[in-house]
């Protein structure tokens, strides 16, 4: 899978960082936005390129919180805030959609591209959810595995004006943003002993070696994350704030 365009201009805010308050450094005067929403005076919005959707990308996913299924694996809880990245304001009503492998690196709907066999239902790992008006959107997955070429990651776009259809999916609506989300190295290397990561067999590209993560930081979509317990197995919570251009 390669990335071949930048397609509109997208920001992504040091992750963790508050959608009402944007700060650099801990001094920095506040100033209230065109939208009356404080922001830093001195913050600086880092503008990011976008990644392409890949290969596995299906539409039509279900709106949920909860994407893991009956999938083994590393808890995950992700906290996505998307703003407005002229004003630093949160996108209410804005759907934040997910899809990545699982942890042997096969994704739902083509289960076998990373040479395990399992079932497939087409939806494991899958899904999305509104964000609440302060930009929020809480997702529950699993850490990802790896498939050949790639490091860990996970896929994700946001989409607003979408329609929810009567059998739990979304359709309609506008795309701000395609990207992804990357995982710190040292976290990735504890998850990767756990035995559900170990029994995949393909060899693991780690972040330095991936052709796409290009070492921005959170500019470029790594995660901040934070462990839920003292071991791997107990899981993570992984945040980041997301800023799309709305106009």
């Amino acid at each position: 899978m390669t990335d071949t365009s930048i397609r509109r201009r997208t920001v992504l805010i040091a992750g963790g960082a508050t959608a009402a308050t944007l700060t650099v450094g801990a001094t920095a005067p506040e100033a209230p936005s065109a939208a009356g929403v404080p922001v830093a005076a001195a913050a600086v919005c880092t503008l990011t390129k976008e990644m392409t959707e890949g290969p596995y990308y299906l539409d039509g996913q279900l709106v949920r919180a909860d994407v893991s299924e009956d999938k083994t694996g590393v808890p995950l809880k992700l906290t996505l805030t998307v703003v407005d990245d002229d004003t630093c304001a949160p996108l209410g009503n804005a759907l934040v959609e997910i899809w990545h492998c699982d942890a042997l690196g096969e994704y739902s709907g083509f289960v076998g591209g990373n040479g395990h066999d399992e079932p497939d239902n087409g939806t494991f790992l899958r899904g999305g959810v509104l964000t609440g008006s302060d930009g929020v959107a809480r997702i529950t997955s699993v850490y990802p595995g790896w498939y050949r070429g790639r490091c860990i990651h996970i896929h994700v776009k946001v989409h607003t004006d979408v329609t929810l259809t009567s059998d739990g999916s979304f359709e309609g609506g506008q795309e701000l943003h395609t990207g992804q989300l990357f995982f710190d190295e040292a976290v990735t290397e504890d998850v990767a002993e756990v035995p559900a990561y170990a029994a995949n067999t393909v060899p693991r590209t780690t972040l330095a070696q991936d052709s796409i993560y290009d070492e921005g930081g959170a500019a470029s979509g790594l995660l901040t994350l934070t462990a839920l317990g003292g071991s791997a197995t107990s899981g993570y919570a992984g945040t980041l704030t997301l800023g799309v251009e709305t106009g």
